[in-house]
């Protein structure tokens, strides 16, 4: 206890020298932990750094309680620990490195964007055509894997695919979906309002809590949300439930007035664009 005590005591003293910097310094580590802390609880990584705090609690009470054997052993320990957690934590850090990469910095500080059209990335009538497809083929049991292009680039999987380059309409996505045709086998990828490629092959999700009865469909929809922003939209083959992935999580059973929502929710319009929207759905349900 006396050591702890000296320790505190050391600590207080050096409060009296703090100046601004250092108050900035805090609030941006802060800040980066809060972040490291948010981002492992989506991750696997996040049982992983539990069972790390609950060794360092550990070698904690050691310290105060003069355990020279167990503090040379985990001292030892110490130096190999840190290169293992990199090498465990790879894919983890990967995903982290690659979602700071994508983050819009210059829009995020300018005020205007003079990149984005007031339709979005699509329009409402690709919205319309989408769920429309999707419910058809839904009601005859047609798989169908759509996945919707945002910022990030699908250039490496369209790449495995056929190029279509047509205007989206719910009876092009069906007949390319239709069975024992040649393009059913594979996803489509929508860019803005066009249908870019099809019988893209995606990359298979291993996430260990998706349920055991998806399929393949299923498990590509959700591996290209986790390694992209797209939004995917899928149709089972087994059930005709509408379902849609999204930043790595799937969500199932989808109506059309749903999943319409979903896309929207990607849409990015501009405020006066969504404004004038919301005003003419004003009009149209007073009539």
């Amino acid at each position: 206890m006396e050591q702890l005590k000296s320790f505190l005591d050391s600590n207080l003293a050096s409060l009296q020298f703090i100046d601004v910097m250092d108050v900035v310094e805090i609030l941006i580590i802060s800040v980066m932990v809060y972040y490291v802390i948010v981002f492992a609880r989506e991750t696997r990584a996040y049982f992983l750094l539990k069972g790390v705090a609950v060794i360092l609690v550990f070698v904690l009470v050691a310290m105060l309680l003069d355990m020279d054997t167990i503090l040379w052993i985990a001292s030892s320990v110490f130096q190999f620990a840190v290169f293992a957690l990199l090498v465990i934590l790879q894919p983890e850090l990967r995903k982290a490195l690659e979602g700071l990469g994508k983050k819009d910095i210059l829009h995020s500080v300018l005020p205007f964007d003079v990149s984005k059209p007031d339709d979005g990335l699509f329009s409402d009538k690709t919205i319309r055509e989408i769920s429309k497809g999707c419910a058809e083929m839904g009601k005859v049991r047609t798989g169908a894997l759509i996945v919707v292009q945002q910022k990030d680039s699908l250039a490496e999987y369209e790449r495995t695919g056929i190029e279509v380059d047509g205007i989206v309409t719910s009876q092009l996505l069906i007949n390319i979906f239709e069975k024992n045709t040649p393009l059913h086998d594979g996803a489509v990828v929508v860019h803005g309002d066009r249908v870019t490629y099809a019988t893209c092959y995606l990359p298979l999700s291993d996430n260990m809590d998706l349920s055991k009865e998806l399929g393949t469909r299923h498990r590509a929809g959700v591996g290209i949300s986790e390694v992209t922003d797209s939004m995917t939209v899928i149709v089972s083959e087994e059930t005709g439930k509408i379902s849609v992935a999204y930043q790595g999580r799937l969500y199932r059973e989808l109506s059309v007035q749903e999943l319409e929502e979903r896309l929207r929710s990607i849409q990015n319009k501009s405020p006066e664009e969504k404004e004038r929207r919301r005003w003419k759905g004003w009009l149209r349900n007073e009539k």
